[in-house]
């Protein structure tokens, strides 16, 4: 379910963003700094964050807004999907994370496995790329594409990174409490599809 008032202050934050990119005049640039002051004061007025960490987050960007980019990592061995335990939260998702400046997805997913699992891999197949405000996350405050890419397992052995503190296969029916911010139960019930009828077309929102 969309919170309007988190939808309103992306949307103004994304205006105000482009608007003191683009605009060559001094009062429009007083505007649109305005604008962005009133999307930080309504993320404060909602959140418990401080002002500081929502102008770091949330209003320090400069140039055109776009979404962010998360990128997950989907393995299977023997019918069972690979999870990682966050640290962040004590719950469980497929390895990945935030797209990396000057690596493709195909590359970014390759690492994040290798950091959170242990485990080397070659991207394969895109299975999907979703809009997170579709789906039943947590609210954000950034509009998040998530591209799941099916990637097959050619070394390495399981082992935990900085992020996560353990590695394991889970079959469709036992799935382990989830991080919903990272996956849903949903989207996983999708990927369990995919193993089990490899014709299935890319799922895009």
């Amino acid at each position: 379910m969309t919170i309007k008032w988190l939808a309103w202050a992306k949307e103004m934050q994304a205006i105000s963003q482009a608007g003191l990119e683009y605009t060559r005049d001094v009062y429009d640039k007083e505007r649109f700094e305005q604008l962005r002051e009133l999307s930080i004061q309504i993320m404060q007025e909602y959140t418990e964050a401080g002002e500081e960490k929502i102008r770091t987050l949330f209003a320090s960007e400069t140039g055109y807004q776009t979404p962010k980019v998360d990128v997950r990592g989907v393995i299977f061995q023997d019918g069972n999907l690979l999870l990682v335990k966050e640290k962040a939260d004590g719950a469980w998702a497929l390895p990945g994370g935030w797209a990396d400046i000057g690596l493709s997805p195909a590359e970014v997913v390759v690492k994040e496995v290798k950091e959170e699992a242990g485990y080397d891999v070659r991207a394969g197949r895109l299975l999907a790329v979703l809009d997170k405000k579709f789906h039943n996350h947590p609210p954000s405050a950034f509009h998040v594409y998530k591209m799941f890419i099916q990637c097959d397992i050619t070394g390495g052995a399981a082992g935990v990174g900085t992020e996560t503190s353990a590695v394991g296969f889970f079959p469709q029916d036992e799935l382990p409490p989830l991080s919903e911010e990272r996956n849903t139960k949903e989207q996983l019930k999708r990927i369990f599809e995919f193993e089990n009828n490899p014709h299935l077309p890319t799922w895009l929102d």
